[in-house]
């Protein structure tokens, strides 16, 4: 197999699992980590020629739902597009090639690997149905999705100050959570 080629016929069997448990804790919905994960696989067959085959496959589909999520986010935290997403990626390279992501795959598991990270993944998820909703809505934008102080700040009209208050208090949340439920 070509590391420059894309086995879109296989990405279902390979890959669904992985993007959905990826996808269900950021977004904590089945429903939506299912549409997400479909429009990613749809996003990679309309951009199949964009794949340099510099990223393994896997990676590049995570990339693109990365964006996905992101734009979910944007679509129900938007308010009339005053709130901006800003994203690090590893490429300094021009704007159109985000899709894919000059990184080692982080993914490469063993089998014991994935249960583990499945069942801590499982954990987190249930520890953040505990958080009140805009508690977990907060620390998943800033800890998971990696929004910046600025973003959350307007989208919540809190003040910078009050956004740690509520990420302090929400981890020392979780962490009890997880203490009693995971360790």
């Amino acid at each position: 197999m070509s590391s420059n080629l894309l086995h879109p016929n296989s990405w279902v069997d390979r890959y669904s699992d992985y993007l959905y448990n990826y996808t269900i804790v950021r977004v904590n919905d089945h429903e939506i980590a299912q549409d997400l994960i479909s429009e990613t696989f749809l996003a990679g067959l309309k951009s199949q020629k964009n794949f340099k085959g510099e990223a393994s496959e896997r990676t590049w589909l995570i990339s693109i739902l990365k964006r996905k999520i992101i734009d979910h986010y944007r679509k129900i935290n938007s308010r009339k597009g005053k709130a901006e997403v800003r994203m690090n990626y590893n490429s300094e390279d021009s704007e159109g090639d985000w899709l894919e992501e000059r990184v080692s795959d982080p993914f490469d598991k063993t089998a014991e690997d994935t249960m583990v990270n499945e069942e801590l993944g499982l954990a987190i998820l249930n520890c953040l149905e505990g958080l009140n909703e805009k508690q977990a809505a907060i620390f998943k934008m800033k800890t998971i999705e990696g929004f910046d102080t600025e973003t959350i700040c307007n989208e919540y009209n809190i003040t910078p100050s009050n956004l740690w208050v509520i990420i302090h208090r929400a981890r020392k949340a979780m962490a009890d959570c997880l203490e009693k439920n995971w360790f």
